[in-house]
């Protein structure tokens, strides 16, 4: 193969200023009608899942030999390794390479173009490959009509999955029947259903126990009573919804993509507002960690992506093993669930080697770096106070509290897999280059 220049979408490069007291202040007054703003929208936003179509149909601007990668963009020689072993996986998949070994030098040599998921208005998981014709969630805000975006998900625990750097035969073979089965047959359902609430749905899992980041268990099963009944209408062959209803069934994260797209949505509509310091975007490639600002358009501003800072592990592995934390499922909590909502979710506090009094210690700390709680996603346990929404990067670097982010933990070598659950914090510096770039703008 003809050697050529690996393609990155690439956002143009914005210089940070460093942080200097300056004699002018920004107009506060502008800044809470900005916020005041941002958190309407977030509120008043309607996510409804309203179709299932390959990405290349679905996601406007997509292109055949494209492939988005989550977090910031990032070269191809940086990337992760876990990463670069779910593209090589894709690849095959896609019949872009006819193995491994092809496949890695059609990514090295140039032949995909990596971009963002953000720059696509999409997310995806872990190591968060979106290709040509993976089918996609499409989730439309009914109040402001943007859509986002996201891939299927393919498996809970230590499940050998793309989104976690696996690309034998199997992975591949799931995914060929997760592009001629299970995405068609959802396209029927959820066109017959006419459309599925998912704020709705998160609100409910949030009073059963879920946090819908790392436990989508209850948001699963009601999303699962709306869909059965449609696809028994569908007028599918009966093992085609065998196969199907199986699969979600023994999926009990299936909702996660869903709740991520849901998230995505949300904060898109509160995005690019002029002087809202709301975090609207929190995501990490597994090298560095970026998040978005509302009122500082689509600049990244970026740290080493962090590790776990406490974790459960799976038997016969250690926390070395462990990559660092990577994916865009971290668009949750700016949305107010995930880690923001550990209190309503004792299951997950165990299952991060903690206690239920650890989830409610998480919850009441980010009320202190948010600007409201959430009217519709409400805590059981702190008598349905509302979730911590919005992140203000100010109070972050005020308090010095960073958010809390539920993640699981993949191998740092591609193709093992998940090897644990637990918590980490999103790095300090991303806040301190985000107030620096603030000042310089607005100040």
């Amino acid at each position: 193969m003809k050697s050529k220049r690996s393609r990155t979408c690439q956002p143009q490069e914005v210089k940070v200023i460093l942080h200097q007291e300056s004699e002018i202040m920004v107009d506060t007054k502008k800044v809470d009608e900005a916020n005041k703003l941002a958190i309407e929208k977030i509120m008043n936003s309607n996510p409804v899942l309203v179709d299932v179509k390959p990405a290349l149909q679905a996601i406007p601007g997509f292109q055949k030999n494209m492939f988005l990668c989550s977090g910031p963009p990032i070269a191809w020689e940086n990337k992760n390794d876990t990463v670069k072993g779910a593209i090589f996986g894709a690849a095959v998949f896609e019949g872009m390479a006819k193995d491994i070994k092809d496949a890695e030098e059609l990514a090295s040599s140039g032949g995909i173009t990596f971009c963002s998921t953000h720059d696509y208005n999409t997310v995806a998981p872990m190591a968060g490959i979106v290709s040509p014709s993976m089918p996609v969630f499409i989730v439309k805000n009914e109040t402001y009509g943007n859509f986002a975006y996201s891939n299927m998900n393919e498996g809970v625990g230590q499940v050998k999955t793309l989104r976690f750097g696996a690309n034998n035969d199997e992975v591949i073979s799931r995914l060929q029947w997760m592009k001629t089965t299970l995405g068609p047959a959802l396209n029927l359902a959820v066109k017959q259903i006419g459309g599925i609430n998912l704020k709705e749905i998160i609100a409910a899992a949030i009073r059963r126990g879920d946090e819908c980041h790392n436990r989508n268990r209850c948001a699963t099963d009601l999303f699962f009573q709306q869909i059965t009944l449609a696809l028994l209408k569908s007028g599918l062959d009966k093992q085609e919804i065998l196969s199907v209803v199986c699969f979600i069934v023994d999926n009990p994260h299936f909702f996660l993509n869903m709740s991520m797209a849901c998230s995505k949505v949300t904060m898109n509509a509160a995005h690019g507002i002029e002087y809202s310091t709301l975090v609207s975007v929190m995501a990490t490639n597994g090298v560095e960690f970026g998040i978005r600002i509302s009122g500082l358009s689509d600049e990244w501003f970026k740290a080493p992506a962090p590790r776990q800072e406490r974790g459960k592990m799976f038997k016969g592995f250690t926390e070395d093993d462990a990559s660092p934390v990577f994916g865009d499922s971290y668009v949750s909590e700016p949305a107010g669930i995930g880690a923001f909502a550990m209190a309503a979710s004792p299951a997950i506090a165990e299952f991060v080697g903690g206690t239920p009094q650890l989830g409610i210690d998480i919850t009441n700390k980010m009320y202190e770096i948010t600007m409201a709680k959430h009217t519709t996603y409400k805590i059981p346990y702190l008598n349905y106070e509302g979730t911590p929404t919005g992140i203000d990067f100010r109070k972050v670097i005020r308090t010095g509290i960073t958010p809390v982010i539920n993640t699981g933990l993949a191998h740092k070598k591609a193709g093992i897999g998940q090897v644990g659950a637990g918590i980490a914090r999103a790095p300090m510096l991303c806040f301190t280059k985000a107030e620096a770039a603030y000042e310089a703008k607005y100040k």
